[in-house]
Order: C-alpha cells, then structure tokens, then sequence
C-alpha cells in the first residue's frame, strides 16, 4: 500500500558563493562611496550661487534705490537673474539629496517634520523627470529674458553697452528649438516612468502560494515512484509543508 500523506522532500545542496566571490561583490557595492565627494562638491557649488544670489540682489538695490535710475526692464531682468539662480539651487538640491539617497546610501529621515514629500518614493526614473521638470523651468526663464531683450533689437540685433552682439534672430530661434527638445525629452522620460510601473498581473492560476503547495502535496493526482512515494524539491532552508517529512 502506498504512502500518499507524508511524501519525502529533498532539500536543494547547491553551495552560496564563496569567499573570494563575496568579498568581490562587497567591495563593488561599498565603490558607492566615491560618490560622496561629488555630491560634496555640489554642496560647495550651492554655496557659490547663494552668494552669487546676493550679489544680484545688492545690484537691483543699488541700482533701484542708491542710484534710482533703473528702468522696469532691468529691474524683471534683474529679478528673473534671481528667480533664475534659486531654480538652479533647488535643481542642485534635488541632485545632492536624491542622487544619494538612491545611488550612495538611505537618508534616514523618516518622520522629520521637514522630510520633502518625494524624497519617500524617490527612485531613479522619478529623479530623472524631476530632473528634466527643473530644466524645463530654468530654459523658459533664460527664453523669457531673451524675449524681453528682443524687445528692443535694432536691425535684427541686440548689442550691449560696449557694441558687442547679445542676441540675434537666429539665436533666439536656437533657443526656442532647445527649449522645445526638453520638453520633448521630459515628456519622454515621463512616458517611459509610467510604463515602466505598468507590469501585467499574473495569471491566477500561474500563482504558486504555500497554500497551492499543500494542496498538491495532497492532490492524489501526481502518480507515486516506485517505492510509493511523491519527491519534492524545495529551496534549501525553506519550511516544511504540513503533513511532509524528510526521508533520509
């Protein structure tokens, strides 16, 4: 009579990897660490653009109130150069703060009450259309100065106190075909972000759950070997099934 309720299971003896091959893999894994010192940099160069913030803002005062003779023009310009500098300083943020949470290390930050709302999801396509968003940002205030100057261009020109070219209609036609292509670059990281998250649900009866397991180590379906039982392979170190035993 065969013995269909305790059917053997035969325990995988495949071997981890070795010493050398795991003192590799953790010395390719802490090489994240040379990272560090780049978004260290970053950091100095943040400090740079606060101080280049407040020579600017000193310039408009001066300009505005020491001298007062400062038309409407200068003065959006002057605060489109500030706007300008603080889209590159959240872009520098969103560098440092994300590129090392996802790349270097975990910004263990969890339940601060200034925690930014994306640093909780944030991964590397998220990153990159943020990235591409900021850009976007930062070109169409550059665009909105050129269109300001253009406003006064004199034979298809625009020179500056000392005679030299500032801008020219091929120029500003340059920068509006840029400015189009990272829109066109971000709606394209977008694009692939989200079908990136789009992965087809599993067949349900595809599904193997410890439930299923047990009920075809139950199931008289699968036909006995010759000594009257029904071998089962299971990853090493894996919990028994109810009802299964080991047969030495």
């Amino acid at each position: 009579m065969t013995d269909r309720s305790t059917p053997p299971i035969e325990r995988s003896t495949q071997r981890g990897p070795g010493p050398a091959s795991r003192t590799l893999a953790g010395f390719i894994f802490a090489s994240r660490w040379l990272q560090a010192p780049l978004y260290l940099g970053l950091i100095i160069a943040q400090a740079v653009y606060v101080v280049l913030f407040f020579v600017e803002l000193w310039h408009l005062i001066e300009g505005a109130i020491l001298e007062g003779h400062i038309s409407e023009t200068e003065v959006m310009l002057s605060v489109l150069a500030l706007i300008d500098i603080v889209m590159i300083a959240n872009l520098l943020i969103m560098v440092i703060i994300g590129g090392y949470e996802t790349f270097v290390s975990k910004i263990r930050v969890e339940g601060h009450h200034d925690e930014p709302d994306w640093l909780s999801h944030v991964n590397a396509n998220l990153l990159k259309v943020k990235l591409a968003i900021s850009i976007i940002s930062i070109s169409s205030i550059h665009l909105l100065k050129t269109f300001i100057e253009v406003g006064r261009m004199d034979g298809g020109l625009v020179h500056n106190a000392n005679g030299t070219v500032l801008y020219s209609w091929d120029g500003v036609l340059w920068e509006v075909v840029i400015h189009l292509a990272f829109i066109v670059s971000a709606l394209a990281l977008a694009w692939i972000d989200k079908m990136s998250h789009q992965h087809p649900a599993a067949p349900k009866n595809e599904q193997l759950t410890a439930g299923r397991l047990e009920a075809s180590l139950r199931d008289p379906a699968p036909a006995p070997a010759a000594d009257g039982y029904v071998t089962v392979r299971l990853p090493a170190g894996s919990q028994l099934p109810e009802g299964a035993r080991i047969l030495e």
